[in-house]
């Protein structure tokens, strides 16, 4: 084991994995090939970190925590290739980093408290990304994969379930990291579709269309969009306005979004 030992820091939300079983299981969901551009965010003390730089021999991480850095260098000798960018992950560029040399792909313990802004992140350079594997709070995963008519079916999935496809790969138990968190995490993939197969014109408009329609989900969609459409908008789209946010696929969404953005100037959401 190349990891070493170093106080994980409450304020950062910081769980390091420790388990070798779970390590094992998300090098192999990774399934690295030859020439792949491998991204870390996060490494921590190195436990995915090590046993992919092993494998790969080269690697690039994301690490904000400045007591961090030394270590993961000296630990990274001998093994491969270690570039190391001392930053926040929201500051990142990810299409700046992939340049013209092939998409990145990214790996990641996300720290819990700030794991939908990294998504979000990640999302708006999801060009530059082949796909993702993040360990998040299983809460948060089961939002991301869920389908319409589930109880945790929201914003989350629809913004994120538009832009990729997301698979729950499986669950990891507290006990497998130091200190253990207080809820159960899973490892998650997110792969980007292609841009052809996205079919959004204007993702502030989109944006906005999901946040308004589950900001109260009780209400129905023509309450819940009145300050972006009327009744009669949704209904000439082809949904219902009677029915509330949950009831809709990702894929009404997105025609909702696409009639209210082909409206007259005059007719469209101020």
């Amino acid at each position: 084991m190349s990891h070493f030992k170093a106080p994980p820091k409450k304020n950062l939300g910081q769980h390091f994995l420790a388990d070798r079983s779970y390590i094992d299981r998300i090098v192999m969901a990774v399934n690295l090939k030859p020439g792949d551009r491998l991204v870390e965010i996060g490494p921590g003390q190195g436990a995915i970190t090590f046993p992919l730089l092993r494998k790969h021999g080269e690697l690039t991480v994301i690490e904000f925590d400045r007591d961090l850095i030394t270590p993961l260098m000296e630990a990274s000798e001998g093994v491969g290739r270690l570039t190391i960018i001392h930053k926040d992950v929201l500051q990142v560029d990810f299409s700046k980093l992939a340049g013209d040399e092939g998409p990145l792909r990214l790996v990641g313990n996300l720290p819990y408290n700030i794991s939908s802004p990294i998504l979000f992140h990640a999302l708006e350079h999801a060009g530059a990304v082949q796909d993702m594997h993040f360990m998040l709070q299983k809460e948060v995963v089961d939002r991301m994969a869920a389908d319409p008519g589930s109880k945790v079916y929201g914003r989350l999935s629809v913004m994120l379930q538009a832009y990729c496809s997301v698979t729950s790969l499986f669950d990891v138990p507290p006990g497998a990291f130091r200190p253990p968190p207080k809820v159960d995490s899973a490892v998650v993939r997110l792969v980007p579709k292609p841009a052809a197969d996205i079919g959004i014109a204007d993702p502030a408009l989109f944006e906005r269309v999901v946040r308004d329609a589950f900001g109260q989900r009780r209400k129905t969609l023509r309450n819940a969009l009145s300050q972006v459409c009327t009744g009669a908008d949704i209904e000439a789209a082809g949904l219902r306005p009677d029915a509330r946010a949950e009831q809709l696929a990702v894929a009404d969404f997105v025609r909702l979004a696409q009639f209210l953005g082909a409206l007259p100037p005059a007719d469209r959401p101020a």
